[in-house]
């Protein structure tokens, strides 16, 4: 019995390496072709999107922005209202991925934590969460409260669908659609971000290729 738990060990490590490099390949070659991949490292979309997530976004749906020469190629579809997204950070450096509230023209309100958008209620996403009750003033935060406010030309107003835990246009405004990095489609792969357990515990197989709404 010994003998056999000491094999499986070694035996436990080389299936893990070669899980990892499969993984880091096929993220590599998606990413360099069709799709842009984004790790997930904070809850602000949760439950819709997991923390440890690794997203597969379409690159091509918005236009794929080419690189070094930064130019767009042209857009089968324009962003629409729902969509969840894969951006460019608009003030700091890295990548975000957040919900599109509103497009261009379209008018946005929030009233105790309902969001309007054109003066009716946009749909709460049924994996979003609320994890503060508390109702902040105007005055203090536009978390809970703002005041109705129109997308100019060629932006978007763009939310978490973890409410209170989002930093998001209502921070840092309107979203230039030349931030857009892709349409985030499917959960790749998921790893729980809890370091004390082992690797293969912390894998979560029902995210693998879980389709995002």
């Amino acid at each position: 019995m010994t003998h056999d738990t000491a094999e499986s060990k070694p035996s436990r490590t080389r299936e893990t390496v070669k899980f990892i490099l499969f993984v880091a390949v096929i993220t590599l070659v998606l990413r360099i072709t069709i799709v842009e991949a984004y790790h997930v490292p904070s809850g602000s979309m949760e439950n819709t999107i997991m923390t440890g997530d690794t997203l597969l976004g379409n690159k091509f749906l918005y236009g794929i922005l080419l690189p070094v020469i930064n130019l767009r190629l042209p857009a089968l579809r324009q962003p629409r209202s729902g969509d969840v997204i894969i951006f460019r950070h608009p003030v700091e450096s890295g990548r975000l991925v957040k919900r599109v509230i509103a497009v261009a023209g379209q008018t946005v309100e929030i009233r105790n934590k309902q969001v309007f958008v054109d003066g009716e209620p946009f749909p709460f996403p049924e994996t979003g969460q609320h994890s503060d009750p508390r109702l902040l003033p105007p005055e203090m935060s536009r978390r809970d409260n703002m005041a109705p406010v129109t997308v100019p030309e060629d932006r978007l107003w763009v939310m978490g669908d973890n409410r209170e835990d989002s930093i998001d246009s209502r921070s840092w405004g309107f979203l230039d659609e030349d931030l857009i990095l892709g349409k985030a489609m499917i959960v790749l792969y998921s790893f729980e971000n809890v370091r004390h357990k082992p690797f293969w515990r912390r894998i979560r197989w029902n995210r693998f290729f879980h389709v995002l709404h």
